[in-house]
């Protein structure tokens, strides 16, 4: 297997240095007394916006007695950018630009407008295509933002690495027990370069029979009579659905090398026809043991849950198993998808502002894995991104490509309970809609 050549751009020791300024900047703002952050932009890339606070130095006496570098107590977290290698590649030849934008005021918006006002700018030459071999010092120390306030600075260190990783893609929906591909090249925009080459293939299946925290279905007759009048007993048909479900990863000789199954069903929060965070379902993710389908050993968990509020959000959350057992794990990362859009769930302590690693941290190195899926109601074919210093034979990715298609599952699993699945989801009932 051959990673594609990715691109990481680290921008980071953020820090800003104002003068004293007899005026202010704008109708009651002042920048030694308002919160000042920044933007962080690739060109062409507005998915690669970012925001983050910026700690506040005021020099009284000069702007230009400025310390050397700012401490890591008194600089923001890093902006971490990845480039995938069909963005660095259409700039062959020339120089990527980078632009920190530099706002006075709070982050947001107030009546569809910013509510910061723009200090400054500084803009950084970035040669994407050498960094895709070797890792650079772009821009590193104070450099003037311009503007109206030009004695105001700002401290930046800029880096790029590669990072190459290796990239796969589910041929279908999970439930649907699809063909999984690593993909080579830019398959997105139909390069002629592209590859796709199978290297696994999936196995769903929806046993409710696997978990024992819910009560059994009904029979055929009432089934049929609580589908006509609804009700209670309709949600509790419903609640019975999602549990059980397993998707079982198989390399190209047949034999089982991961898994992603339901361990905790997903039921509704009382009162409430959703899966709350305080009660989530949960998957256990297992690597096999020798060539049957009957040894397996747990790897990582993964519960997921609708978050309250006013952004209608999946909520994640994984941990490693330790030996301890499969209720006493090691948290890894946890993130909130757009049920509409979807999103990414990614595996990457560096991207984490003000992250701990605990001591036994298992992965060594930065970006781990990422999981890009599709919103509820919206075919999904999972695109899966492995770090390739954390491959060291297939039955790893395999275990990444089980925890995605749990990720992907539980876009369906969390949605109200007042809406019905796809008739993939839940196979076991097809006998009652036959009577």
């Amino acid at each position: 297997m051959d990673p594609c050549p990715f691109v990481r751009l680290i921008v980071e020791s953020l820090a800003l240095k104002l003068p004293t300024m007899a005026k202010p900047v704008g109708p009651g703002v002042h920048p030694s007394a308002t919160p000042c952050f920044c933007t962080v932009q690739l060109q062409d890339r507005p998915s690669s916006y970012c925001s983050v606070p910026l700690p506040l130095a005021v020099d009284p006496t000069s702007s230009t007695n400025l310390i050397d570098a700012p401490t890591s107590s008194s600089s923001s977290s890093p902006v971490i950018i990845s480039v995938e290698p069909a963005a660095w590649q259409r700039s062959s030849g020339k120089r990527a630009s980078l632009e920190v934008s530099v706002y006075v005021g709070r982050t947001g918006s107030t009546c569809g407008f910013s509510s910061g006002r723009l200090l400054g700018r500084v803009r950084v030459a970035v040669d994407l295509e050498t960094a895709a071999s070797r890792a650079a010092v772009v821009q590193s120390g104070w450099v003037s933002m311009g503007s109206q306030t030009s004695a105001a600075r700002l401290h930046l260190v800029v880096r790029t690495e590669p990072d190459p990783r290796f990239v796969f893609q589910f041929g279908g929906e999970p439930e649907c027990s699809p063909v999984v591909y690593q993909i080579q090249g830019n398959c997105a925009s139909g390069q002629s370069g592209c590859v796709r080459q199978p290297v696994f293939s999936c196995r769903f299946t929806a046993d409710r029979r696997r978990t024992t925290r819910s009560r059994s279905l009904p029979t055929k007759r009432s089934f049929k009579r609580c589908l006509s009048f609804g009700g209670e007993r309709d949600h509790e048909i419903r609640w019975e659905q999602r549990k059980g479900w397993t998707v079982t990863i198989h390399d190209l000789s047949g034999s089982p090398v991961a898994a992603a199954s339901i361990v905790t069903p997903f039921v509704p929060s009382p009162g409430s026809d959703r899966v709350s965070r305080s009660n989530p379902g949960a998957w256990l993710i297992l690597h096999a043991i020798g060539p049957s389908t009957t040894n397996w050993k747990p790897w990582g968990r993964l519960e997921a849950w609708r978050e309250r509020g006013p952004a209608d959000a999946l909520g994640l959350r994984f941990e490693l198993v330790t030996d301890a057992g499969p209720n006493s794990g090691l948290p890894i990362a946890e993130s909130s998808l757009s049920v509409r859009k979807g999103g990414e769930f990614c595996i990457d302590p560096s991207v984490v502002a003000g992250a701990v690693m605990p001591g036994s941290w298992p992965f060594v190195g930065g970006f781990v894995m990422a999981a890009a899926v599709e919103g509820q109601g919206k075919a999904s074919k999972p695109t899966v991104q492995v770090g390739l210093q954390h491959v060291s034979c297939m039955a790893d990715v395999a275990l990444f490509i089980a925890l995605s298609a749990a990720i992907d599952l539980s876009m369906d699993a969390c949605q109200p309970f007042s809406q019905k699945l796809r008739s993939e989801l839940c196979p076991h009932l097809h006998e009652y809609n036959s009577l």
